[in-house]
């Protein structure tokens, strides 16, 4: 854990638990709303968002930056937004 102005900039393995749920929930919406009938994209373009899906969870999976994991939920929240809209990010 490194201190940076009094405030912790690294995620501690109760940061890390305390998001889980959250992220799975996330990952979980964004798959749900990629398989919506209201999305313009044919099959293969539906995988191919899902496989980018997956990899950017996979590589957030290994951030340890609290600012970065904060930046990467609130994505997650803008995408689930937009495809709940109907709109591809």
């Amino acid at each position: 854990m490194a201190k940076a102005g009094g405030g912790i900039i690294w995620a501690t393995a109760e940061d890390l638990a305390r998001n889980r749920p959250v992220v799975l929930s996330l990952y979980r919406q964004i798959l749900r709303a990629l398989n919506s009938p209201a999305l313009p994209l044919g099959h293969a373009a539906r995988l191919a968002k899902k496989a980018e899906c997956r990899a950017v969870f996979i590589f957030g999976a290994e951030e340890r930056s609290l600012h970065n994991i904060r930046d990467l939920l609130e994505a997650a929240r803008h995408t689930v937004g937009l495809l709940n809209r109907g709109r591809l990010p």
